[in-house]
């Protein structure tokens, strides 16, 4: 097994996966619709529909990323794919914390998602080897801060997070279309 990434890797994904771009735009819906659970029904409900939104996230990006004509999948040669595993365990492991978190002080569940969220888009500035992960990475964990220090209630702390992703998705949504990429050996 080859663990080394390489910007044929990165290409690679970036093709299959339209930049990122409809998994950031799928993210940002997941977060508004538990906005608005939570203002329309509470708390509790808008806790779990990010949490079980956020488990949709991924085969709901596959399936808009496949409707723009993308593959929505790499070779199984390609090093990061493990890479976007290992951060998906470290996700739900998160995930769990949050909701910890939650059951302690209801108020903290939305910044510690955010703040997870963030940092999972860090690692994908290496995934797909774009810049821009940087920028929404540190856009959400700054969003997590100011969301605790301003004490936000959670309804403006999920709404937060929805708007930066779904701005960043229209975004990554016009950067430069990437070249079907020259397949790497399996």
């Amino acid at each position: 097994m080859h663990l080394t990434p390489t910007e044929a890797h990165q290409t690679e994904m970036r093709h299959a996966h339209f930049n990122g771009a409809p998994g950031i735009l799928v993210s940002g819906l997941v977060w508004i619709t538990a906005a608005l659970v939570c203002h329309l029904v509470g708390i509790m409900q808008g806790v779990w529909a990010l949490l079980i939104g956020g488990a949709l996230i991924h085969p709901l990006g596959l399936v808009v990323t496949k409707l723009l004509g993308r593959p929505a999948k790499t070779g199984k040669a390609n090093a990061l794919n493990q890479l976007a595993m290992a951060s998906t365990i470290w996700l739900i492991l998160c995930c769990a914390m949050a909701y910890g978190l939650f059951l302690l002080n209801p108020v903290l569940f939305f910044p510690a998602m955010l703040a997870t969220i963030g940092s999972r888009y860090l690692v994908f500035a290496s995934v797909f080897g774009r810049p821009v992960f940087w920028l929404l990475g540190a856009c959400l964990i700054a969003a997590a801060f100011v969301a605790i220090v301003l004490a936000l209630p959670p309804v403006f702390a999920a709404g937060l997070g929805g708007v930066i992703e779904i701005l960043f998705a229209f975004g990554v949504f016009r950067q430069k279309p990437m070249r079907q990429p020259k397949l790497l050996p399996v």
